[in-house]
């Protein structure tokens, strides 16, 4: 693994050692083709030869075939004939069984241990990115976030925004002269999208305690990279959830590591599945966003790798960033087929063996196009390579295999209980409070002034001495319309809404004085 990591054998009778050169393993790939062309055993051998050179890996498992790494392969597998005949065919002469150390991760908790941020850390724009917000409301949205910071209201889970943005919308006019509009029927629809998200389970991913990168990051005793796998297959019934999630991943470790120049190898390395749903309908300001994180994460040590049907769903200026290419079969069977496939073989350097647009339509299964940088990070020669077949064991474990590495997991136990600490749910449930508080005793006050007093408040100053009515007016008075005013007034002041009444107006009495 010096040199590199064995990818299979090219040439003409697939004898010639393809290795992907780990000094050049952060300058990020690309994993391509057609269903069932064999991009998941690219990922699993990849996955493979990263942990055994001391690299840890975070991979999403969509289709749940991803998780036999933390299994060894077995002599009595359907395949253990292809497998060893394949192997000595392109000259990996110490082929053989072992597991890899694996944790798994999971949104929901269910087969993974729980993996969560807060808002905060997600940030207003991936946050309307998520809940697909219009202009105006992700404007309503960092006017929030902003009001958050500035009132030091911890932003950790879903009820405090909510609760944030009842807060916003009640006091929106103050805060309409100073950040613009904010508008009622705005702040609905945003809460109608957190209820939206509510139900798809984004509940779980915000809180506490949040994931700390560096549990992504860890080395075995035995020098092996830990393969994090992220269990996905439930996930992908909310592919906005899922790229968002895996994009503030990204974006979480572009900004937290140090620059690392151009290391021996990679610190990290991070594949992408399903690339194509991360730039789907994404507004241009994300497509920018991803192409800077593409273009200078490498800096920091990490390598992404994104795995995708077809080039052409990674937009052209991250595309020109993947410099390790693995470009399984693609079918063209339309026209728009066979433009897709010729653009495709025009970004590699060709081979006077062979066509590459024949070689990309014509690779079998477990077959692949390859070009790896090479010295100086020059793209290799275009070579038909025969994918070397995986150690661990191909296809899903068990449930008893599952927890089995959840109580092995060098996090066991640290993410499994939520911590719910205070932040502006809490504070802004205080504040409700305590003016409650205020306006109770506000109207206790004025409940026991006299009726004479009330009156001589309320009624206008005059510098002469003031006229007593007589016991015969008072009782005049008494029974008419006044009193059933009154009576009526006193039975809504027992409400909330009366309070707030109350508060109106012993202020402008007050200030009338």
């Amino acid at each position: 693994m010096s040199d590199g990591i064995f990818i299979g054998g090219g040439g003409p009778e697939y004898s010639d050692a393809q290795r992907l050169s780990l000094k050049y393993a952060n300058r990020h790939g690309l994993i391509a083709g057609a269903t069932g062309t064999g991009k998941t055993v690219t990922l699993q051998i990849l996955a493979e030869g990263f942990s055994a050179a001391g690299v840890p890996v975070f991979l999403s498992d969509v289709k749940g075939d991803l998780s036999g790494l933390a299994e060894a392969g077995s002599d009595t597998f359907k395949l253990h004939g292809a497998f060893t005949s394949r192997a000595d065919k392109i000259g990996l002469t110490d082929y053989g069984y072992r597991a890899y150390p694996v944790t798994f991760w999971d949104l929901f908790g269910q087969d993974g241990h729980p993996v969560r941020t807060t808002l905060a850390e997600m940030g207003p724009l991936l946050l309307s990115r998520l809940m697909e917000l219009s202009e105006a409301q992700e404007g309503i949205m960092n006017i929030a976030f902003r009001v958050a910071d500035e009132e030091g209201m911890p932003l950790l889970d879903l009820k405090d925004l909510q609760a944030l943005l009842v807060w916003v919308g009640e006091n929106r006019d103050a805060l309409s002269l100073r950040y613009g509009n904010v508008s009622v029927q705005s702040v609905g629809a945003i809460q109608r999208q957190l209820m939206v998200l509510e139900n798809q389970g984004g509940a779980e991913l915000f809180g506490e305690p949040a994931l700390d990168l560096s549990d992504l990051m860890q080395i075995g005793a035995d020098g092996r990279g830990q393969i994090n796998i992220l269990e996905a297959s439930k996930l992908m019934g909310s592919p906005r959830l899922y790229a968002t999630f895996l994009l503030w991943l990204l974006s979480e470790l572009f900004e937290t590591l140090p620059e690392v120049g151009d290391p021996d190898k990679p610190k990290l390395v991070f594949f992408f599945d399903e690339a194509h749903l991360l730039f789907d309908d994404a507004p241009k300001a994300l497509v920018d966003k991803v192409e800077q994180v593409a273009r200078l994460i490498r800096s920091k040590g990490v390598g992404v790798y994104f795995i995708t049907q077809n080039p052409d769903d990674v937009p052209e200026d991250i595309l020109g960033q993947l410099g390790n290419r693995f470009q399984h079969a693609l079918r063209a069977f339309t026209a728009r087929d066979r433009k897709a496939l010729s653009r495709a073989a025009e970004t590699y350097r060709p081979n006077e063996r062979f066509s590459t647009v024949d070689a990309i339509r014509d690779v079998g299964v477990g077959e692949a196009v390859t070009s790896m940088l090479e010295d100086k990070g020059v793209p290799g020669i275009v070579e038909r390579t025969l994918i070397r077949p995986p150690s661990s064991k191909l296809g899903p474990i068990d449930d008893a295999g599952r927890r089995a590495a959840l109580a092995a997991s060098p996090v066991a136990g640290k993410y499994e209980t939520r911590i719910d600490r205070q932040s502006a749910y809490e504070m802004l449930a205080a504040r409700a409070e305590k003016a409650a508080a205020d306006a109770a005793k506000a109207e206790e006050a004025a409940e026991e002034k006299s009726v004479a007093e009330r009156e001589f408040n309320a009624g206008r100053r005059y510098s002469g001495s003031r006229v007593e009515r007589s016991s015969a007016q008072r009782k005049s008075t008494g029974g008419g319309f006044g009193e059933a005013i009154t009576g009526a007034l006193l039975k809504e002041l027992k409400g909330t809404t009366g309070r707030r009444i109350v508060r109106g107006i012993l202020g402008g009495l007050f200030k009338s004085r």
